[in-house]
This record gives structure tokens, sequence and C-alpha cells, in this order.
């Protein structure tokens, strides 16, 4: 069994209602840690008065929250990372979690809870990677790598919603909860290293799209079939804007929703996004940002949608990824920085007329050659005969590890991540998937910094414009 060390979380607040503004919870609210005991599952977040005997029972090795400015989202640039694979699994981030389950049909958080025979062992397991797969020490190497802004996803199963809070059901099996102490930890955190947060619903009841990193890969997604299902989640994004949200600079109601299903599910995601903003607003008013996401569809499909003044603060999140595809793995370098640079005038249009936009999701792997990608025992779809490819051209002798990676290979990079940053920064700005991963270097910002290819000021450029010259074949 593996151990964690002993924790115990407070939320210390002002003794204020969640009536008062966003801005004034950002002022007046801090999370502290006392190290002394184990970590319990709240059902409730309780806002108590931080002279109380709970503010001072025990040590804490973090210093109080400053008070921070809220980001302005119309004047800086957001040039953020996610901090995937932490409190929502995915088998190709952390393969080393699934592999020591000895199961091969454990593929997703979903069925590790489900195919659990030890309960406590596994929640060791859990704690002790929520534990240690982001620290501090994490946010203040983002922070000193001129970055502003970590997006954290979330699944709905960490979240301790009462039955007070929801009509429908709070049960969260075969899910093994537990994070909801570690979120709050990290948010005092960000707070203390002037990290903004974008906390993202990743994982939604029945899963929103049916892949692993919603928490359950299945070929029969149930989320926008069941208005249980839909009506849970809008719950929970209120609790979590009611309890968190003076911790947080943008709410993101749902990742990947997906609308390519069927009209019927694109319609469903519609209108769950316009009812959730309205829910949201409605418990904690309009100085909480919010944020969408296209649902597969294109931003251009939500022209006109939740802009002013229908909508206030509101944020579209975009994904740009090539490789999830034969047709897009077959692209050569060059046609892979052009299809990129191609995407410059959709994203920066789209802002200007709609509302705030971020490419909240994006990589500098042109593969998908790490293990485990498309899915635990699902191999690549990457071939030996497309143009480019990893450092030796193909998946054959992929190892993921940064050090085998040519000079030329670290080039195309370094130019791919500049020409995907000046797309995002066309708009609102940009959010990298991911911060680290156990063994999939290019699409880890941590080894990015160490191999060279991204500059550790994100600023930096070594070419004027990326999409004027290639390299690669």
């Amino acid at each position: 069994m593996l151990h964690t060390p002993l924790l115990s979380l407070f939320l210390l607040c002002q003794a204020i209602g969640f009536s008062k503004t966003v801005v004034e919870a950002k002022q007046q609210c801090r999370l502290q840690l006392n190290l002394a005991t184990e970590p319990s599952i709240p059902t409730s977040v309780v806002p108590v008065s931080p002279n109380s005997s709970s503010s001072s029972s025990g040590s804490s090795s973090l210093s109080p929250t400053p008070t921070r400015t809220p980001f302005n989202y119309s004047t800086e640039t957001v040039r953020g990372v996610n901090l995937g694979g932490w409190f929502v699994l995915e088998p190709w981030i952390t393969p080393s979690i699934f592999e020591a389950t000895n199961d091969d049909t454990v593929v997703d958080e979903y069925t590790l809870g489900q195919k659990t025979t030890n309960y406590n062992q596994t929640l060791a397991m859990l704690q002790n990677h929520w534990n240690t797969w982001i620290t501090e020490d994490d946010f203040i190497a983002i922070s000193n790598a001129g970055l502003n802004h970590v997006r954290i996803p979330l699944g709905y199963w960490s979240v301790p919603l009462p039955s007070s809070a929801t009509n429908t059901s709070t049960s969260t099996t075969p899910y093994i909860p537990g994070a909801w102490p570690y979120l709050l930890r990290a948010l005092n955190w960000a707070a203390a290293h002037n990290i903004h947060v974008i906390l993202d619903l990743h994982g939604a009841p029945g899963s929103q799209n049916g892949y692993d990193n919603s928490g359950q890969r299945t070929s029969n997604p149930q989320w926008a079939l069941n208005t249980q299902n839909v009506t849970r989640s809008i719950d929970t994004l209120v609790y979590i804007a009611q309890q968190i949200g003076g911790m947080i600079d943008a709410l993101e109601l749902l990742n990947e929703s997906a609308g390519f299903i069927s009209d019927d599910w694109a319609s469903v995601t519609r209108s769950f996004f316009s009812n959730g903003y309205t829910a949201v607003r409605q418990a904690v008013g309009n100085t909480l940002n919010i944020m969408i996401g296209d649902a597969f569809l294109g931003v251009d499909a939500w022209d006109g949608f939740l802009t002013y003044p229908s909508g206030q603060n509101a944020l579209m999140d975009n994904h740009e990824y090539q490789i999830f595809s034969i047709p897009e793995l077959q692209r050569s370098f060059s046609e892979h920085l052009a299809f990129t640079c191609t995407t410059r005038s959709t994203i920066s249009s789209f802002a200007r007329s709609n509302i705030w936009t971020i490419v909240g999701e994006w990589s500098t792997a042109p593969t998908d050659c790490a293990q485990w990608l498309n899915g635990r025992g699902v191999g690549a779809r990457w071939d030996d005969s497309y143009n480019g490819g990893p450092a030796n051209g193909s998946c054959t002798g992929w190892t993921g590890n940064y050090t085998s990676f040519s000079s030329s290979y670290k080039q195309f990079l370094r130019q791919y991540w500049e020409a995907q940053v000046d797309i995002g920064e066309s708009a609102q700005g940009w959010v990298y998937w991911a911060w680290k991963t156990e063994s999939a270097d290019e699409w880890s910002y941590q080894k990015g910094l160490e191999g060279g290819w991204i500059p550790s000021d994100p600023t930096e450029r070594m070419y004027s414009d990326p999409c004027s010259n290639s390299t690669g074949s």
C-alpha cells in the first residue's frame, strides 16, 4: 500500500455570504492546510472567520494568500498550461498507475474504481498521486517559466455535492472520490504564486464524449441523453462557484462535449451552456468569468452565442490538435505548420466579433506515438511511411524521451510551438497541454523547457513569423 503525508484542510474566509461579489471573495478568502491530520472528504465548505479556532490549529507550510488583481482578459494575454492527469487520470499521461493494477481492463478512472478489490489501497494510491503529481514546486516553476494561468481539469465525482444542492443523485459510484481537499490546496498555491486558474469540469455524469479523459471510456456516452446528468452537471457547477468561485478566475462549464455525435447532442450542449451560464450567474453574480467550449463544432458554430449583453465575461475554449486522424498524421512538418497558420484568421476574427477566445488545449506533438494516447491497449494510427515523424521517423523506435530527439526535430518543435502560440495570442491567449507527462516528452511543457524547444520566456521568438518559414520535410 502506498502512503501519503497526512493532511487536513481548512477553508478560511471572512464571514461573508456568497451574495457578495466574487471580487470580494477573492480579496477575503484564503485556503490553508494543516499537515497534521488525514484529509477528509468534506460534504460542504463552510466559511468561517479567520479568527476562529480552526484557523490557528496546527502549523501550515503555506503563507496567507495575497490579494490579487483579477485577470483582465480584455487587455492581458493568457499564457498557461493544463495540469492534465492530476484529478482526472489518463493512461497515456501516467501509464504507471494503470500498469500497477495488473489488469488490462482498467482503462480509465471509471474502471479503476469498478474493478478495485481493495478500496482503501486504491484510495491510498490515488491520494499519493494527488499529493505528488503536482506540488507547490510545480506552481513555482510555472510562474518562473513566465506563465500566468493553469487550467485544472476536474471530474464531477471529486466535487462533494451535498443532497441539499441537487434534486438528482449524488452517488459517485464507481469512482473513488477524495481529490477535493487537494484541489483546494492547489488554489492556495496558485494564489500564493500569482497564477490564475481556469477550473474545468472535465468529466461529467454519463461521460460527455466517451473518451477516457472524461473519466469513462465508452462507445455509448450518456451525458446528453439523460436530463438527470445534465441537471446534475449544472448543480455541480453552481456548487463549485458558490464554494470556491472566489479562488478561481474562470469556470469552464464542460470540456469537449461530443457535439459531432448528433444534432440532438449538439443542441443539448448549447442549451446546457446557456442554462449553466444563467445558473452560475444567479448564484454568484457577473464577476466570475465563465468559459464554454466549441464542442468539436468549430468556433464559427457559436457565432453570437453569449455575446454582450446576453452574456458578460464569457470565454470560448478552442482546442487545436492535428494527430487524431490519418489525414492529419500524413501531413509533413511543413504541412502541419501551414495548417496551423490557416487557423489564425478564424480564431482572431471570432474573438473580435464574439467573446474572448483562448486556445485551451494544444501541443507540439505531430504524431500519436505516445503510449496509449488513443486509449489503453489501443495502438497508434501513425505509420512508418508517413511524412515527418518523431526523431527517427517512425513509432517503431519512438521512446518519448527528448534526449533522443535530433536537432532538426527540436528545431521543428520550436517553430511549431511558436506558430501555435502566435495563433493563441492573436486572440486572448493559450493554455498548453500539458505541464508534465511520465514518458511523452513532446506533450510536456516541463520537458520542452529542459529540451530547449520551449523558451523559458514565452514571449521570446526565434522566428519573426513562424508561418512564413518551414523546417523538416
